[in-house]
């Protein structure tokens, strides 16, 4: 099956790569030129363009940081003709990426009205995630949309759910990173108090993983520096899932909470701290160093 892979970020490369593995032929497409040659190094072709990209394709993958970068790669504007004008065929198409659930339907009806089938299906396990294939894939579409698409996603995951139809896998996911912003911004915070006391944070982590306080930004991701060796923390906060997007996910929730007139007093508050981190020149770095902020004026 030939496949059209465009955004080969730190998600999208390792994604690309797992396809590759399990024996797709893909085609890829990025703006920076050093990821295609990498993907090129491991098997696929690489296009000039997401036009040249996704020529011949049977399936059509979009990996991109934002709504706004999907729906000008989709629908286009003014200036430019979205592909879904320039598609040769009816490929599937799948969005991985996180973005309003709006979004995602404004490009899913668009793509319907063309007879084309769409799904969004945004992911969960972050690049350790990704390099493994290991990432759990939460799919909006329909349940014909999802069927053609599940293979595929296997391809890169170890999990696929069928939320509901166009749109529902964004609510999924912005639930889902919400609570995550929540789970490190509280566990940076009780690491600080135990090691401003005298605790190990190699021990707190143990005791912390053991006990009801235990979640998954402490137990696979911790944030605090050398704990976990494969972890950013311990890599300088390099890599991994930047701090900036995770703002633009915990804005993405205060937007759906504001439609939907939820109350996420949690969320808002780890959106507050997330902005106050980026502020502070952090917004490149990996999320967890979200840690940083309650270790001010220390040297790590």
């Amino acid at each position: 099956m030939q496949i059209a892979f465009i955004g080969l970020g730190n998600m999208g490369a390792p994604m690309a790569t797992n396809l590759i593995k399990a024996g797709y032929q893909l085609c890829v497409f990025d703006l920076v030129e050093s990821a295609m040659q990498a993907l090129e190094a491991e098997g696929a072709s690489r296009a000039a363009s997401a036009e040249q990209a996704v020529v011949g394709a049977e399936v059509v993958i979009s990996m991109l940081p934002a709504g706004q970068h999907v729906k000008q790669l989709y629908l286009g504007d003014e200036d430019t003709v979205g592909l879904l004008d320039r598609l040769d065929g009816k490929p599937l198409i799948i969005d991985a990426s996180t973005i309003a659930p709006d979004d995602a339907r404004r490009v899913g009806e668009q793509a319907r009205a063309r007879g084309l089938t769409f799904v969004d299906a945004p992911v969960s396990g972050g690049v350790v995630g990704a390099k493994a294939g290991t990432l759990t894939f939460i799919v909006g579409g329909s349940s014909t949309g999802f069927a053609e698409a599940k293979p595929v996603l296997e391809g890169m995951g170890k999990n696929v759910f069928h939320a509901g139809d166009i749109g529902a896998g964004q609510v999924a996911k912005i639930c889902n990173n919400m609570l995550l912003g929540i789970l490190m911004s509280g566990t940076a915070e009780a690491l600080a108090l135990g090691v401003k006391n005298g605790l190990d944070p190699v021990v707190l982590s143990e005791i912390i993983k053991q006990s009801s306080g235990g979640n998954w930004a402490l137990n696979v991701y911790n944030p605090w520096p050398g704990v976990m060796e494969k972890a950013p923390a311990s890599n300088n906060y390099q890599g991994g899932f930047l701090t900036d997007l995770m703002i633009k996910d915990l804005g993405l929730a205060w937007e759906l909470a504001l439609k939907s007139k939820s109350t996420v007093p949690m969320g808002s508050q780890a959106r507050n701290l997330f902005a106050l981190h980026a502020a502070q020149g952090n917004g490149r770095l990996d999320f967890s160093s979200i840690q940083r902020l309650y270790r001010a004026g220390e040297e790590e």
